[in-house]
């Protein structure tokens, strides 16, 4: 799928791709593999080595980027009108005949593992990875999409070009282009540009919602040279197409995301027990994350925790007032202003988006009249059913020898896990 937008305002033209080839098509055991083989791209061509690409690029200033999530992968570029032909030359020779060396994939997994290791002494960067393989269990949203330190080291060449070979074709591709351009001259570029692509037909992708976790259960991940304890409590939450997304939004607007919001009052600017507390839905094909996360001192654990859950306790029982929602709809309009609709990359962006996720403009003509409509009766409706109270999981990275015994009065089930141990699982 071609979409196209001219914006004549701007020097560039902007590439944004979708590739149905995300983190949830890794076999198991190798997690990663949608990110390595997404991130090996630029690392030689059949008729390209990784040097003369980037020099290539380098040599005009365009940016050409790949990299994977959950449900996809994808390529960002942008280029002056003037280099257009040069940059489709280099995209559509990664795209269409990638050779993987062998020296750059061994390459890219040492480092791949290093990275690993280094987000695991900074609690921030990897609790995310433990709290969705916590939360998610076998479903595939549960694989680190950058894979872990046994994953990456059973990756091979034979896995990456398989990969490749199964899901990286025409049918699986939304390619979203806005700038300086006629539609006309541009599509036909383009089809005569991508005209030597294989057009074979993609494995079908099947994926199912998630259960949510019924009760509490708690993961402490033992970090004995931390000050401080990293915790997320939450459950799963809603998918990209859920019909309540926006009166969700607006509440955790409220909740968690604004900087005067019930968290970071609270657990910030009136206790001080934190530098910042936040709360977020994450929006996939089917339901993703709901989080609540902040950090503090070791000492400070329980009190921490324990105000995190009156807070999420005063929602569910005193709800929000007209004056918090009249203000919490002032600030999500003013967050959506015109000027994230201006760059051309912003709007390549946001028409793939739409276009992956089945979405269309009303997503962003009616997001106003959606937000006006939104009432406290709707309010008490999306906090009963979209910010669990009752069935929660935990997930902390801390010490276990000054918190273990504190956390042991959040769930039935307790599990542990020392941070220097391979995996997220």
């Amino acid at each position: 799928t071609i979409l196209l937008m001219e914006h004549h305002e701007v020097p560039f033209i902007s590439f944004n791709m979708r590739i149905r080839a995300g983190s949830i098509l890794d076999p198991s055991g190798k997690e990663g593999l949608a990110d390595m083989t997404a991130e090996l791209l630029r690392k030689g061509t059949k008729n390209r080595s990784a040097d003369k690409i980037s020099s290539e690029l380098d040599g005009v200033g365009a940016s050409l980027f790949f990299s994977a999530q959950h449900d996809f992968s994808f390529a960002q570029s942008e280029v002056l009108k003037k280099d257009l032909d040069l940059l489709l030359d280099v995209f559509t020779d990664i795209l269409t005949n990638p050779s993987f060396p062998q020296s750059e994939i061994e390459k890219l997994q040492k480092l791949s593992i290093s990275n690993i290791k280094e987000a695991k002494d900074d609690a921030q960067s990897a609790i995310r990875r433990y709290y969705n393989a916590y939360l998610f269990g076998n479903h595939p949203y549960a694989r680190p999409v950058s894979g872990d330190e046994k994953s990456l080291a059973s990756i091979n060449r034979e896995d990456i070009v398989k990969f490749y070979d199964n899901y990286y074709a025409p049918s699986n591709i939304i390619l979203a282009v806005v700038g300086d351009f006629a539609s006309v001259e541009i599509e036909k570029t383009l089809a005569t540009r991508f005209s030597g692509w294989n057009k074979k037909a993609a494995p079908p992708i099947k994926l199912v919602e998630p259960t949510p976790i019924k009760g509490k259960k708690l993961l402490l991940v033992d970090k004995p040279d931390t000050t401080q304890t990293f915790f997320l409590i939450g459950n799963t939450g809603i998918s990209r197409n859920n019909p309540d997304r926006v009166g969700v939004e607006i509440i955790n607007t409220l909740f968690g995301v604004r900087f005067t919001s019930l968290l970071n009052s609270e657990l910030r600017i009136r206790t001080g027990l934190t530098y910042g507390a936040r709360s977020s839905f994450s929006q996939n094909v089917v339901s993703g994350p709901f989080t609540i996360f902040t950090f503090t001192q070791n000492a400070t654990t329980e009190q921490a925790i324990d105000l995190a859950l009156e807070i999420l306790n005063r929602l569910h029982q005193k709800g929000i007032t007209e004056e918090q929602l009249k203000s919490t709809k002032s600030y999500i309009k003013g967050q959506f202003a015109p000027d994230t609709f201006e760059t051309s990359d912003q709007l390549a962006e946001i028409l793939v988006d739409l276009e992956f996720f089945g979405l269309d403009e009303k997503e962003i003509n009616e997001f106003f009249a959606k937000i006006d409509a939104f009432t406290l009766t709707d309010a008490q409706r999306i906090i009963k059913e979209y910010f669990p109270k009752e069935n929660l999981v935990f997930v902390l990275i801390g010490k276990s020898e000054e918190i273990a015994n504190i956390v042991k009065k959040y769930a039935s089930q307790i599990d542990t896990k020392k941070i220097s141990e391979e995996g997220f699982k």
